[in-house]
C-alpha cells in the first residue's frame, strides 16, 4: 500500500533496568582475617529514554518492535567495588511525538526538539553494600540492600507532524499538486480521489534564503470527525501546524459553502483548532479566464485572506508565499471568517 511507510503510532513494551545488589561481603586478609565489612554498592538501572532526530519523520523503525529492556546494574562486589551501571535504552524518535502511558493513560510527554530527552522510565537505584551499615556497636553487618526494580508499562507512542503550513482540502483540491510545486515533496498525483494515503512534507524556499515547512494532509471529507473516510486519522497533524491554508478548487459549485464544511470538521475535532491562522487558497484558476474569476470573488468568505491560484500554470505562487510568511511571522491571531 502506498501508506505502508508512514507510521504514526505504535504500542511498545518498556522496562527499566533493575538496581544491582549491594554486596555484603566480609574483608579477610591474611593480616587482618577480620578486617570487616568492605561491599560495595550496586549499579543502577538503565533508563528507557526516548531522543528527537530532526532526521526522522515516522515511527517505521519502531514498526516491529514490541518490547524494549534496558540493562540491569551489576552487583556490587568486595573492596568496595562498585557495580556497573546498567545502559540505558535509547529510542530515537522523530520530532513532534507525543508519549502516553496506555495502562494509566498519563500523559508522558512530547519530543519537540533535535537531541532532545525524555525519560519515560527510570533505572532502579543500586543497593547499598554493608560498609555503609557499619556502626560502633555494629562492627561486621552481614547484609547489604537489594537493588531496586525497574519500572515498566505499555507506552503509546503518536506523532503528529511537525510542520508551518498544513494544507486542508476536500480530496481532489489540488493539495498534492501544490505541494509538489511549491516544495521538494514528490507526492503521488492522480485524478481519483484519496490519492494521497500519508502525510507529506516539504520544504518550501523563500526569499533571501528563508524558508519553511508544508505539510499536505490526506483529504477530508464531510463526517471526517465522525471517523468517515482517512480525515480522522490525520487530523491530529494539523493541531501542529502554524497556518492552515485551506484549498477549494475554482470548479467547486460554492466555494463558500466547501470551506465552511472543512472549518466545522475541524472544529468538530478540536475547537481550538479555530484559533489558527488561516489562509484560504482557490485553486485550478488555469482553467477560468479571468473575468470568470472576478466573478467568483463573490462566492469568498470574509475576514479570511483569500488568493487564487494555480500550481499548474505557477499563477500567484510567490504571492501565495508571500501571504504565508506574512501570516508564520506576525503576532497577531486571525478570528472569524
Amino acid at each position: 500500500m502506498a501508506n505502508e511507510n508512514f507510521i504514526d503510532f505504535v504500542k511498545i513494551f518498556f522496562r527499566s533496568g533493575k538496581g544491582g545488589a549491594g554486596s555484603a561481603h566480609l574483608a579477610r586478609t591474611a593480616q587482618d582475617p577480620k578486617a570487616g565489612p568492605d561491599g560495595g554498592d550496586g549499579g543502577k538501572g538503565g533508563d528507557v529514554i526516548l531522543r528527537g532526530n530532526r532526521n526522522l519523520w515516522t515511527l517505521l523503525h519502531l514498526r516491529y518492535t514490541k518490547h524494549i529492556f534496558a540493562e540491569n546494574g551489576s552487583n556490587g562486589t568486595a573492596n568496595q567495588c562498585f557495580g556497573k551501571n546498567g545502559q540505558d535504552a535509547v529510542i530515537e524518535v522523530p520530532l513532534g511525538t507525543i508519549v502516553k502511558n496506555i495502562e494509566t493513560e498519563e500523559y508522558i510527554g512530547e519530543i519537540l526538539n533535535d537531541k532532545e530527552e525524555l525519560i519515560v522510565f527510570k533505572g532502579g537505584r543500586g543497593g547499598q553494600g554493608n560498609v555503609h551499615f557499619k556502626t560502633a556497636t555494629r562492627q561486621t553487618p552481614r547484609f547489604a540492600q537489594p537493588g531496586e526494580e525497574g519500572t515498566e508499562g505499555w507506552i503509546a507512542l503518536e506523532l503528529k507532524v511537525l510542520a508551518d503550513v498544513g494544507l486542508v482540502g476536500f480530496p481532489n483540491a489540488g493539495k498534492s499538486t501544490l505541494i509538489s510545486v511549491l516544495s521538494n515533496a514528490k507526492p503521488k498525483i492522480a485524478d481519483y480521489p484519496f490519492t494521497t494515503l500519508k502525510p507529506n512534507l516539504g520544504m518550501v524556499a523563500y526569499r533571501d534564503f528563508r524558508s519553511f515547512i508544508i505539510a499536505d494532509i490526506p483529504g477530508i471529507i464531510e463526517g471526517a470527525s465522525e471517523g468517515k473516510g482517512l480525515g480522522l486519522r490525520f487530523l491530529r497533524h494539523i493541531e501542529r501546524n502554524s497556518v492552515l491554508l485551506f484549498l477549494v478548487p475554482a470548479i467547486s459549485e460554492n466555494i463558500k459553502k466547501e470551506y465552511l464544511i472543512l472549518l466545522e470538521e475541524l472544529k468538530a475535532y478540536n475547537p481550538e483548532l479555530m484559533d489558527k491562522k488561516r489562509i484560504l487558497g482557490i485553486t485550478k484558476c488555469d482553467l477560468f479566464p479571468e473575468e470568470e474569476l472576478l466573478g467568483l470573488e463573490k462566492q469568498l468568505p470574509i475576514d479570511i485572506p483569500a488568493i487564487f491560484i494555480s500550481a499548474h500554470a505557477h499563477k500567484n505562487l510567490m504571492q501565495l508565499k508571500d501571504l504565508i510568511w506574512e501570516n508564520l511571522t506576525k503576532n497577531d491571531e486571525q478570528t472569524g471568517f
